[in-house]
């Protein structure tokens, strides 16, 4: 059975993206970036709404043919198009790089994945990752707090009906300051 992921960059104030749908501040130093290399490539699918999918499309696949790429980003470029993507979205005609359109419901989609995965998914991105949040179907949070406040925007959490009690079993600071922060859901 696989084992859901929900984790991202967010700022320090619990913020994926700030109040205009941007992140600029959220780019990872290289070791960051590491890491996030070293989980996509334990990642056996990787799900995705239409807006992600579609900032990260338009840049990763051919990002590693860049001259002044850095080592550690042209890994994540050829990592990103190699990992299997499930794409959700009523409006998109097709995708590429190793990925499949998916127009069903994403919580169902997701519990039927799972039972048919062996190893780590991942959802991607916080408006998809919401209701998986809310049906319960998160295994792993992760966060990598991000050194500045953004003052409003999407939150790394949605609304939420009750509480979700987390158990913290990993945390690390980066030397630019960064902190990981890994937990479980408990009972």
């Amino acid at each position: 059975m696989g084992k859901l992921t929900y984790g991202m960059n967010i700022s320090v104030d619990g913020y994926t993206v700030d109040g205009k749908g941007e992140l600029p501040w959220a780019g990872p130093d290289d070791e960051v970036h590491q890491f996030w290399n070293d989980r996509v490539r334990d990642t056996a699918v990787s799900l995705y709404g239409r807006n992600l999918y579609e900032l990260m499309s338009a840049y990763w696949p051919t990002a590693d043919q860049a001259p002044d790429i850095s080592p550690v980003a042209a890994e994540f470029a050829r990592l990103w198009r190699a990992m299997p993507k499930v794409v959700f979205s009523k409006t998109l005609e097709s995708v590429d790089w190793n990925s499949r359109l998916e127009r069903g419901d994403v919580v169902e989609v997701a519990k039927k994945l799972k039972a048919e995965t062996d190893g780590m998914m991942d959802v991607a991105g916080a408006t998809l990752a919401a209701p998986l949040v809310r049906a319960g179907l998160v295994d792993e949070f992760l966060v990598v707090v991000t050194t500045v406040a953004v003052g409003g925007g999407t939150p790394f959490f949605p609304a939420l009906e009750k509480w979700v009690k987390l158990e913290l079993v990993e945390n690390r600071t980066f030397p630019s300051g960064q902190v990981l922060l890994r937990y479980v859901p408990v009972d």
